[in-house]
């Protein structure tokens, strides 16, 4: 389990662009106003008049230009988009690339919530280009009244501000707001292709980069299609050469708008080649839940564990100009995950509409709690009902307010009313309805909240300890700094290698813990056991960060725990004894690369003045080969730590620009063979152990008996 580190040696150890000024690196010329040469100026008679002289007049320094209407530049068109992209879709990585179908697909979805489209299809091909085609209304191709001789279509696509969601005519409620998102996909388009069925009749639009390749097509008469078809390949001179579609990704989203409104069927297709062959990704699947965000969630769960059997779920309709909304929620034994939307969109930084959710439900449990009489819920908080909540928000508000123009946040102030009044009434008859499943709901979440007043006063408790140097259990000297960043402790065997590695530590980063004999086997120990042992508990409190599902990474003390035993056969099982504790009881810690094995040296050869340290029989060996070839050398052994005098221990185990340390690693390639190895050697099974030394005897070698 433990294996060199290399180098042997430890040492310690998208914006958006908002630069959008035009006038950035201009020189500044200052404009000085001169007099007159001639002017006359009048003095006291006292006072004799100097000739006034011209001042000369500033010049330009060398290599740079005169500020004036040439330095101003008028971007026109798209040209803003292709310049500053990070102001449209956040940057120019893997996410802004998506975006990109995100905006794309948006378009559709908003025709299928306002009933023109029932399906929409996203097909991928093997160079790249992505289709989404609807059969909703089709965009306008008549010319558009405003920008004479050109179509609707070219201005939409080429003009940034136009849209048909400005006034709530065309669309009551919509993703879309601003009227740039298939303006901004074309502008970083190399390729994009506009296929319209209208009124009967197919017309066809190519564009590059954001400039028409061509006027407006019409293809011919059409029976039984309409809509719109965008064809479209990211532009490589602004998402690099390598920048391409993920597949699983555009499947996923496109999965994700159906579920979003249950009147909409997706149909996802790709080229052979672009997904792997049995792989999760299907050539082609067709979306459609007409259960909603419900049945969704149900799927996605599966057999998970979940604190309630009834998923509370719901949905309303458009009412009082207010827009729709559905929502699923459960609780269950993991992270906290709670997926956002308003008009389909993601919302993943969450927003009002979130906030609403989490009120509502904190109100409705703390109104059961009370009608039920139950104290101990007077502690809870948000945080304790959402912090393993799981479910989906959707709201259909008009005209809503985002932060940016990638939407990731909601920012209307009345979708936190409007959220919190709808989901009131349904989460009380949620709750009065299933008084079983709500009294396991309510002690759940009053769990979470005694967890948390637990973990506070725990962390009071660590504060003070490190503020007033409160003496810890288990004879811990504790380092005097107060944060875990270059913090080392060191786990020594016996009180008198303690007293040495006291000496030889150093104070600021180094604290000391010594143990007296063995530790418990935590491998073959009950619960009881392990909780009534002192020296264990002295362990887990010096360290702070709890054990078991209760660790905590950023609650631990200290960067490095060190274990520190004498270099013979007990040395080795104590030290075997606290690995086993640690892969038992904390094997986060060891994950977190925070565990490392100290290595003392066996002997000390000395020939006059010099003195060098062998860590064992083979390095002995080596040392009178090389560096002793041939001279009368003094070996002398440590027969342990304690032995060491502080100096020599600083020297050779404790300073980091000397000593060899060993990290301590947990196979996870071959994680069941490790786990059972543990069991093996450390488990309540004798005959395991008897046959684990069996099964390896005839490989034992230089064995200290």
């Amino acid at each position: 389990m433990a294996s060199p580190t290399a180098p042997r040696q430890v040492v310690p150890t998208p914006p958006m662009d908002d630069n959008n000024d035009l006038f950035a690196g201009q020189p500044e010329v200052t404009r000085a106003a001169q007099d007159d040469a001639t002017t006359k100026t009048t003095v006291p008679e006292t006072v004799k008049a100097e000739p006034s002289t011209p001042r000369p007049v500033p010049q330009p320094q060398a290599g740079g230009d005169d500020y004036g209407a040439s330095s101003i530049r008028v971007l026109e068109g798209l040209e803003p988009v292709r310049m500053r992209p990070g102001m449209y879709i956040g940057g120019t990585d893997e996410k802004a690339l998506h975006h990109l179908f995100a905006e794309v697909i948006d378009n559709s979805m908003d025709e299928a919530v306002a009933g023109h489209a029932n399906f929409i299809e996203v097909h991928l091909d093997a160079e790249g280009v992505l289709s989404v085609t609807d059969n909703g209304r089709g965009i306008p191709v008549e010319n558009h009244p405003q920008v004479p001789g050109r179509s609707t279509l070219e201005v939409i696509m080429t003009k940034l501000h136009a849209g048909g969601k400005f006034d709530g005519k065309a669309y009551e409620t919509s993703g879309g707001l601003h009227g740039v998102g298939i303006s901004v996909v074309n502008a970083l388009s190399d390729i994009l292709e506009v296929e319209v069925a209208r009124n009967k009749k197919l017309y066809r639009q190519r564009f590059s980069r954001g400039l028409p390749l061509g006027g407006l097509e019409e293809l011919g008469d059409v029976h039984n299609r309409r809509g719109t078809k965008v064809r479209f390949h990211p532009d490589p001179q602004i998402f690099g050469d390598h920048a391409k579609f993920d597949a699983g990704r555009i499947f996923r989203m496109a999965r994700s708008k159906a579920y979003l409104f249950g009147g909409v069927e997706i149909r996802w297709s790709c080229d052979p080649g672009v997904v792997q062959p049995g792989g999760e990704i299907p050539e082609k699947a067709v979306f459609h839940f007409p259960g909603g965000l419900k049945d969704y969630l149900a799927a996605t769960l599966g057999k998970d564990f979940t604190v309630t059997r009834e998923i509370f779920a719901g949905r309303t309709e458009k009412t009082g100009g207010h827009g729709a909304m559905e929502w699923a929620i459960t609780w269950y034994g993991g992270d906290p995950q709670l997926h956002s939307y308003c008009n389909t969109i993601p919302t993943p930084e969450g927003g009002t509409h979130e906030a609403g959710l989490r009120i509502a439900l904190t109100k409705g449990l703390k109104n059961y709690a009370e009608l039920t009489q139950n104290k101990r819920a007077k502690d809870i908080t948000t945080d304790d009902v959402m912090i393993s909540a799981v479910g989906m928000l959707s709201v259909f508000i008009r005209e809503p307010e985002f932060v940016g123009q990638t939407k990731d946040k909601l920012a209307t102030v009345e979708a936190q009313r409007i959220v919190e009044n709808v989901l009131r009434d349904p989460f009380d008859h949620y709750l009065a309805g299933n008084p079983a499943e709500a009294a396991k709901l309510l002690e759940w979440v009053i769990e979470r909240a005694e967890e948390r007043l637990r973990r506070r006063k725990e962390k009071e408790v660590n504060r003070k300890t490190a503020v007033r140097k409160l003496r810890l259990p288990g004879k811990l000297a504790d380092c005097s700094q107060n944060t875990a960043e270059g913090a080392e402790l060191f786990i020594v065997e016996g009180d008198s290698a303690g007293g040495s590695a006291k000496q030889g530590r150093n104070r600021a980063n180094q604290a000391i813990l010594p143990l007296r004999g063995k530790i418990l086997n935590v491998g073959s120990a009950s619960r009881e056991k392990l909780s009534a042992n002192q020296q264990i508990t002295d362990l887990v409190q010096a360290l702070g960060c709890g054990t078991r599902t209760k660790y905590r990474e950023e609650d631990l003390r200290y960067e490095r725990v060190i274990i520190m035993t004498d270099a013979d056969v007990d040395g080795a099982h104590i030290a075997s004894l606290l690995i086993t504790f640690f892969y038992q009881e904390m094997p986060e810690l060891i994950r977190g690369s925070h565990l490392y094995l100290a290595v003392p040296p066996l002997y000390v050869l000395r020939q006059g003045a010099k003195s060098v340290y062998a860590r064992d029989d083979a390095h002995r060996a080596e040392l009178m080969e090389t560096v002793f070839k041939g001279k009368k050398v003094e070996v002398g052994r440590f027969k342990g730590l304690g032995e060491m005098m502080p100096a020599q221990l600083k020297e050779t185990t404790m300073d980091p620009a000397h000593r060899t340390l060993l990290r301590v690693l947990i196979d996870e390639v071959d994680f069941e063979g490790t786990r059972e190895a543990v069991d093996n050697l450390m488990g309540t099974k004798p005959e395991a152990r008897f046959r684990f030394i069996q099964d390896r005897a005839a490989f034992a070698e230089n064995l200290d008996i």
